[in-house]
């Protein structure tokens, strides 16, 4: 058999297999550029969050009291307090023995967040007046794959007949809402994310194969696309026509538009194939190995309460206005407490005295050197968003996160080529990006979502291009699927 041939019987069989599957990732990609998986982002959940009242803060015990009443000693990873589990405040402690919750009032620690807890904290996001029904408990479900939600599991299932048909998840280890997903999620998201990632696979005894299964799949489609291309460039004349006065020697119309579609939309399928399993970080060709930055050592230590710290209503005097958390923590060496709200940047505040803290540019320049020993570095500061640092909309994958501005990009002389995006305001490390992350932010982010500034900044442009050239790819699937089928027919019979 001769090398055509082989690779023309190769795109015959590999197409009649993989066409529907090419179908629905083009469909289920055009339904992502506007309904995305299911999350809960930072802003969505401080805007959930009750207002932390200042006239019951003088009943709230003090950091140190409340951590001595729950047996709680020694340095802490993080310390913050909301109105996030069961409706009431809560300091929430991070530390070397886990994830502790204490009753602000009490002292008394959270051991099980049971249905009336998880009832509670959904009562608290969703507000009041807005009935709830419990529904069950899920290890994980169709809305719920991130692993980021690994700590949280089981999670308590709730409705909300918020007019949006809301399902909350809550965790069982803090009773706080970790997810959400609205009726209009959850439906599109049949057509949408979980199809285009395969979905099906997760949460059953595929799971362990998944990974494989996206890989291998992803492969055969670049296989597939190589193969096609080629077969259809040598059978379209470009000097001269055939005898039916066409360049392309099919007569059939399906197989006519299959390639001529084929040789438009080829490359863009490809592209978008290629890209797409370079998300998967396949082989780990992404993982650089590069060591964890040292951001205690850049914060000036581990977070220490010593007990001489302001009390909760202190903080919330000095902070004013509707502050949904505080956030106790080291800032370059200074003890500091963020008083969040439901939207724009922290209040920083002085631990101990609740004065308003501005921290020195010259201080946190030298602090963020410390993130890599020993290594040179140099600061530029960005007052726009560029290629490697911008924001997308909350629904897309790479969504919902704070890019404030003007950021700082440390720059560091090291084996990875490491930058640190560093917020100059709160000294807090936004980001990391290493030589191996900036090439997956070239063959995943801009190749597979398009996601190029002069492009994304003069929607619906992003829109119109993305639309068209995913429906090329459907008919040049559709198209496939037809002739695959008809020539299934004919040989079963």
């Amino acid at each position: 058999m001769s090398v055509k041939r082989w690779l023309f019987l190769t795109h015959r069989w590999l197409g009649i297999g993989l066409c529907v599957l090419f179908a629905m990732w083009f469909v289920s990609g055009v339904v992502m550029m506007y309904v995305g998986y299911p999350k809960l982002t930072e802003t969505q959940r401080l805007q959930h969050l009750p207002v932390l009242s200042a006239q019951a803060a003088p009943d709230w015990l003090a950091p140190r009291d409340a951590l001595d009443a729950a047996g709680l000693a020694g340095t802490l990873a993080s310390l913050r307090l909301a109105a996030a589990s069961g409706g009431v405040p809560v300091y929430v402690a991070n530390h070397a023995q886990g994830t502790w919750v204490i009753d602000a009032v009490t002292g008394a620690r959270l051991e099980t967040v049971d249905r009336a807890q998880a009832l509670a904290s959904a009562q608290a996001f969703a507000g009041e007046g807005v009935a709830l029904a419990y529904r069950d408990t899920v290890d994980e479900d169709a809305f719920t794959h991130s692993r980021a939600l690994d700590a949280h599991r089981p999670l308590h299932r709730i409705h909300a007949d918020d007019g949006a048909d809301t399902r909350l998840y809550i965790s069982s280890l803090t009773g706080e809402v970790v997810r959400q997903a609205t009726r209009t999620e959850r439906g599109w998201n049949y057509l949408g994310a979980w199809i285009h990632w395969l979905y099906p696979f997760r949460g059953n005894l595929f799971d362990a194969y998944w990974t494989d299964i996206v890989n291998g799949l992803s492969i055969l489609g670049i296989a597939l696309t190589l193969t096609g291309t080629y077969v259809g460039i040598q059978r379209w004349r470009f000097a001269r026509p055939y005898r039916s006065g066409s360049r392309s020697p099919y007569l059939g119309r399906m197989m006519r538009w299959h390639h001529i579609t084929g040789l438009l939309f080829a490359g863009i399928t490809l592209t978008w194939i290629f890209s797409g399993l370079m998300s998967m970080n396949p082989w780990r060709i992404f993982s650089s190995g590069a060591p964890a930055l040292q951001v205690e050592r850049m914060q000036g230590g581990p977070l220490l309460i010593g007990g001489d710290e302001a009390s909760p209503a202190t903080l919330l005097a000095a902070a004013r206005g509707d502050v949904r958390e505080l956030r106790w923590r080291r800032a370059v060496g200074e003890d500091v407490v963020e008083a969040q709200r439901a939207t724009g940047a922290p209040t920083l505040l002085a631990m101990r005295d609740a004065t308003p803290v501005a921290l020195d540019d010259a201080t946190v320049r030298q602090a963020a050197a410390r993130l890599i020993p020993d290594v040179p570095v140099r600061i530029d500061v960005l007052t726009q968003e560029d290629f490697y640092y911008y924001s997308r909309d909350a629904h897309t994958m790479t969504g919902g996160r704070e890019r404030p501005l003007p950021v700082w990009r440390a720059v560091f002389d090291d084996a990875h080529a490491t930058w640190v995006h560093i917020d100059p305001d709160t000294a807090q490390v936004i980001g990391k990006l290493d030589r191996s992350n900036r090439a997956s932010r070239w063959l995943f982010s801009l190749l597979h979502s398009w996601d190029w500034l002069p492009l994304l900044s003069r929607r619906p442009a992003w829109d119109v291009v993305l639309i068209l050239l995913s429906l090329g790819g459907l008919v040049l699937s559709s198209t496939g699927i037809v002739i695959g089928w008809r020539r299934l027919r004919r040989r079963w019979h």
